[in-house]
């Protein structure tokens, strides 16, 4: 039995390819602290001009990058759990929030969907 694909479906399965293209784009990009306002910008402004992205906010977490910086040249690498983002994708009749925080029991930058609204069309 075939079932048909949602305005639901697709919004998640869109937010899900922003989550993972922002993380794998992003991260590994040098970054410092007089530089981590521009780079949180540059992440939000990139990510939101793709199809149905209607909210973003990118947060880096100062403390961890102050701990990452080299001592001899000032700067890290942006790591995947120094990253807290949160993202609203409306596709159709679909409105879904998703987000990527640090979970630290799992030692690991968790994505997850946070809310799912179907929308009155």
């Amino acid at each position: 039995m075939q079932e048909k694909v949602t305005d639901r479906d697709n919004a998640l399965f869109e937010a899900g390819i922003k989550l993972g293209a922002l993380y794998h784009q992003f991260t590994g990009s040098p970054v410092n602290l007089n530089t981590v306002s521009s780079l949180e910008k540059a992440i939000q402004e990139s990510i939101s001009v793709q199809p149905y992205v209607e909210i973003i906010s990118v947060k880096i977490d100062r403390d961890m990058l102050k701990s990452k910086l080299s001592s001899e040249f000032g700067y890290s690498e942006l790591q995947g759990p120094m990253l807290k983002v949160k993202i609203t994708v409306k596709y159709g009749s679909a409105k879904v929030n998703v987000g990527m925080e640090y979970d630290s029991e799992l030692n690991y930058p968790l994505m997850r969907i946070e809310e799912i609204e179907e929308l009155s069309v």
